[in-house]
């Protein structure tokens, strides 16, 4: 895909780049070809799905989700109201996985280890107080029905 003028402007107004700015970020070959992919993020919703926990201070079961958009910030609304940093943090590596995976042109649900488990807490067996582990997957926009 051609990076198009408006595309640049867009750009340009969206994170605030000054024209050198701008020229600096087209001068890299990879940033161009990212860009051009991009679009088809905007397309894709991530979702986190608890697949197991056990005495989670902030009471994540079984069956919560945390959706993000296809680029990976995350989509509040949809979310339960309280979410663990130490959960959200352990997500980072998963979410940049998917998106490095989709610019390769490989299918984001390929991943082969799609878990992560809150980084903080040992869990009970271990001398912390709980444990959940969570699952992603990426989804179509269109077909997924959020929050539901």
């Amino acid at each position: 895909m051609k990076i198009t003028d408006d595309m640049k402007n867009n750009i340009k107004e969206h994170y605030g780049y000054t024209d050198e700015e701008l020229e600096t970020l087209f001068e890299n070959p990879r940033n161009i070809e990212a860009i051009s992919k991009s679009l088809g993020l905007l397309d894709r919703t991530i979702v986190i799905e608890v697949v197991c926990s056990h005495g989670c201070t902030a009471q994540h079961k079984i069956g919560d989700k945390f959706y993000f958009n296809g680029i990976g910030q995350l989509l509040t609304r949809y979310c339960p109201k309280k979410i663990c940093i130490y959960a959200l943090s352990a997500l980072d590596h998963l979410i940049f996985a998917a998106n490095e995976l989709y610019y390769a042109g490989v299918d984001s649900n390929e991943m082969r280890f799609k878990r992560a488990d809150c980084k903080a807490d040992v869990g009970l067996k271990c001398g912390g107080f709980g444990k959940i582990v969570m699952e992603i997957k990426v989804e179509d926009r269109k077909k997924i029905q959020i929050g539901k």
